[in-house]
């Protein structure tokens, strides 16, 4: 039976949509920052593509991931594509590709480099892999993170070779690294504007970086200095126009689930080092808070328990947590159940609240035309 599309099914939001067919086979992932309007064109338009026309003809569902803005709707996508590899997408699907992050390695000379997510499941890492160094992002403005680099290059001069040379290269002659490796700068100098870039990029936030960023351009322009001042007036003006904060892909090794606990059903989020995977709503034996308890022993007693349960409802935490306690686990750390007011994990709890509240919209207007 042909996929029947109705565009006031879907919201005039960001966010992604999930097509798949009657096996329930993911076919694509695309993104959008008003689904309505995008997912309308896939059916109101007669597609010149053989590609187009036989992924439309094989939707049987479309499933819908609300945002809060276009930067997380680009990198929801991202990470959705290299995790499930969706044989309609084309784009995306290498693990080099996409959004990345700057990463300060913790070699003995550290360097700032474009650093690409592993995003295989955990079981599917080799265990004996550290983590590399230090990661800022993901960047879904590569310009923002192409300004970086080069500011960083101009004004603390950290080595950006792969392999540390015996020479000074071109870089250094023309005032974009330091010499480290002819000795030009000393260890010990590097080492502090290595911590200096550490503390710059990523002990702070956006407005910390541009604030010392300005307080950096006067002091260049206090000491007549003006084409470094104007140089670093160039990167401040570039750096402003960074995209929207976002929380579906943070820099954490943590596994946790928001759970979004309704009258008589839970949305689920699982969120895996920082990266939202997926939603998944469930069904509750009975009402209150009691039942939000018990779902959620039945459903950590079956599979494997992550660092952290993230939750608006819940009676008795030291229950749960006794309950759920396993004897092969006594090494880890106890499970740290969150109930938060503010803060990015509430973010995180208000967005599975906007997934919740729009599936049990569709939910209600599907049963009211049957």
């Amino acid at each position: 039976m042909a996929f029947m599309f109705k565009a006031g099914d879907y919201p005039e939001k960001p966010g992604c949509y999930l097509m798949r067919d009657e096996q329930d086979r993911l076919l694509y992932v695309g993104k959008s920052k008003n689904l309505r309007s995008r997912l309308r064109s896939y059916f109101h338009t007669n597609h010149k593509s053989k590609r187009l026309r036989e992924l439309v003809a094989n939707i049987a569902r479309i499933e819908v991931l609300l945002v809060n803005n276009e930067t997380e709707s680009l990198l929801l996508e991202n990470n959705l594509i290299k995790i499930h590899k969706p044989p309609y997408n084309r784009a995306l699907k290498k693990d080099n590709s996409g959004y990345a992050y700057l990463m300060l390695t913790d070699e003995e000379i550290p360097r700032l480099a474009v650093h690409y997510r592993d995003r295989r499941e955990p079981e599917e890492r080799i265990a004996a892999t550290a983590a590399p160094g230090k990661r800022f992002g993901p960047f879904a403005s590569a310009r923002f993170r192409n300004e970086l680099l080069e500011f960083v290059a101009d004004h603390y001069k950290l080595r950006s070779c792969t392999k540390l040379p015996k020479r000074a290269c071109l870089l250094y002659h023309i005032g974009r690294c330091g010499g480290i490796c002819e000795g030009h700068m000393s260890r010990e100098e590097y080492i502090e504007q290595v911590r200096q870039v550490s503390e710059l990029l990523f002990d702070g936030n956006k407005d910390a970086l541009v604030a010392r960023m300005y307080a950096q351009m006067t002091e260049y322009a206090e000491q007549l200095k003006f084409e470094k001042a104007q140089n670093m007036l160039s990167h401040i003006r570039n750096l402003e126009k960074t995209p929207e904060q976002q929380i579906v892909d943070r820099e954490t090794d943590l596994m946790q689930e928001v759970l979004y606990f309704g009258e008589d059903t839970v949305l689920v989020a699982k969120v895996q080092q920082g990266m939202l995977r997926e939603l998944q709503l469930h069904g509750l034996d009975g009402g209150g808070e009691a039942a939000c308890d018990r779902f959620l022993i039945r459903r950590y007693r079956e599979q494997q328990l992550p660092d952290e349960l993230i939750v608006n409802r819940i009676a008795d935490p030291a229950a749960v947590r006794r309950a759920l306690r396993r004897p092969a686990d006594r090494s880890r750390p106890a499970l740290v159940i969150t109930l938060p007011k503010r803060g990015l994990k509430h973010s995180l709890l208000q967005l599975c609240k906007q997934n919740y509240e729009f599936r049990m919209e569709a939910a209600a207007a599907a049963a009211a035309k049957r």
